[in-house]
């Protein structure tokens, strides 16, 4: 028979400060996780600021860092500088950076439907899409120009002589002062501040890309395709999404708490309750399967008919080649559901 050690006062502290240390180092020992957006903070990106306020990421045993965007920042770059370990992104960007030579990876869908839209003032003459010839439009670079030069080039338009284009920045000054007859605008952002600059909603006409028929996939989820033949990487982006999409349905469910997340998290003190509460609002229409088990599935109908419109760019095509079943997978998605 042997005998157990006695323990002595003096042993028990000992074990109890090892116990202690084990304890303390497991409490610091959350997984670390790095998103990248692609921009400045707002409801746009409610779903990640509302996981991290309400302790979803926490309770995952993540520790997630969450890097605002802005006019300078490309996701992609981010992403394959190793500063981040997943990022938001629009598809078209994403595909035309993966052709270029960076894997990117569709890993989720958070938002189904497209939010972009041209907004033209009624005076300037333009009444349907017919009338967009000889007309200045403008239009954001950095990757969201490729939708709407498919869109120009599928209604027979030459950007070089039938339009002209505005290389807008990310405001709306070129429709209130008259700079151009329609510009780019988020149907829960920019579409907005328009209004709010005292131009009546019955002296604007808006075109919705969703209804033009010219709609890509915006706001997903993107990974280094090398990164996905690591088990645990695969494991702990699961475990991130589970509390992103728990975010989502929360921002859904309730536009002010996710009002009151974003405006928290904006160290720059420009975001307002109620501006904020409204895009929300906005925001939770392009996200069908909210409350659903499908939040964040990527539909493979939805990516061939973005892959589709990217390829179709005239002479100017966002990519040249159909990237397949390879640019995205349901890997991480189907972790998340575990």
């Amino acid at each position: 028979m042997i005998r157990s050690p006695k323990i002595t006062s003096g042993l028990m502290a000992a074990v109890l400060a090892v116990c202690g240390v084990a304890a303390s180092t497991g409490a610091l020992a959350n997984e670390a996780v790095t998103v990248q957006l692609k921009w400045v903070p707002q409801a746009q990106f409610a779903g990640y600021y509302m996981a991290a306020a309400k302790g979803f990421y926490k309770d995952a045993g993540l520790d997630v860092t969450i890097k605002p965007g802005g006019p300078d920042i490309a996701p992609t770059q981010v992403l394959a500088g190793k500063q981040a370990d997943i990022v938001v992104d629009w598809m078209p960007s994403a595909m035309a950076s993966r052709e270029a030579g960076v894997p990117l990876v569709n890993v989720a869908q958070v938002f189904d439907k497209s939010g972009l839209m041209l907004t033209c003032k009624k005076k300037s003459g333009v009444k349907t899409s017919k009338d967009f010839k000889g007309k200045t439009l403008g239009v954001w670079y950095g990757g969201n120009e490729y939708p709407f030069l498919n869109w120009m080039n599928k209604l027979g338009l030459k950007t070089d002589s039938d339009i002209k284009i505005l290389k807008q920045g990310f405001n709306v000054d070129p429709l209130l002062q008259d700079q151009a007859a329609c510009i780019s605008t988020m149907i829960y952002n920019e579409y907005w501040q328009v209004v709010d600059a005292g131009v009546k909603e019955k002296d604007l006409v808006t075109f919705f890309y969703e209804k033009e028929g010219v709609s890509t996939l915006e706001d997903g989820l993107y990974v280094l395709e090398p990164n996905l033949k690591d088990p645990a990487f695969v494991a702990r982006m699961g475990k991130f999404l589970k509390a992103t999409l728990k975010g989502w349905d929360a921002a859904v469910k309730d536009p002010e708490g996710a009002a009151k997340a974003v405006v928290a998290a904006d160290t720059s003190g420009s975001s307002s309750l109620k501006v904020q509460k409204r895009q929300m609002e906005n925001v939770a229409k392009l996200i069908s399967n909210a409350g659903t088990k499908k939040i964040g599935y990527l539909e493979p109908a939805a990516f061939d008919r973005t892959i589709k419109v990217l390829l179709t760019g005239g002479s100017d095509p966002v990519i040249k080649k159909d990237p397949g079943k390879a640019a995205y997978t349901h890997a991480v998605w189907e972790a998340a559901q575990k």
